[in-house]
């Protein structure tokens, strides 16, 4: 089951107004992108991290007006508990807002993430 669950960005569950699902530059150390946010939560010794990195800089060098933040988890507590990583790597999808509208725990694939940003653009 969790091979069939890996790397599949879904679509976050809850309403969407909970302050704490809005993520701000300062939370990230990062600007957030004009129309969407690539986010990743690394570790220093994850192999799929890298393969992430590559895929999801990729992407935003396609798509004008995205931006890719990487970020180390274990440097990130504080924002791995607020929002729930369990696992590296981890990929949320922030709208222009910075709101999360897709998530994803292992390493997405570059059709579903160029997807997910179609309904993260809108």
């Amino acid at each position: 089951m969790r091979r069939r669950r890996d790397g599949v960005l879904r679509a976050r569950r809850g309403s969407g107004d909970d302050v704490g699902d809005i993520l701000r530059p300062d939370d990230l150390g990062a600007d957030l992108g004009e129309k969407a946010t690539l986010l990743q939560f690394s570790s220093a010794f994850c192999a799929p991290c890298r393969a992430t990195r590559r895929v999801l800089g990729e992407v935003a060098g396609m798509v004008d007006g995205v931006a890719h933040v990487e970020l180390d988890a274990e440097a990130h507590l504080d924002l791995v508990r607020r929002l729930n990583v369990i696992r590296t790597p981890t990929v949320l999808i922030l709208d222009d807002a910075g709101r999360i509208v897709r998530r994803a725990a292992g390493a997405p694939r570059k059709p579903g993430v160029i997807a997910a940003l179609g309904e993260a653009v809108r």
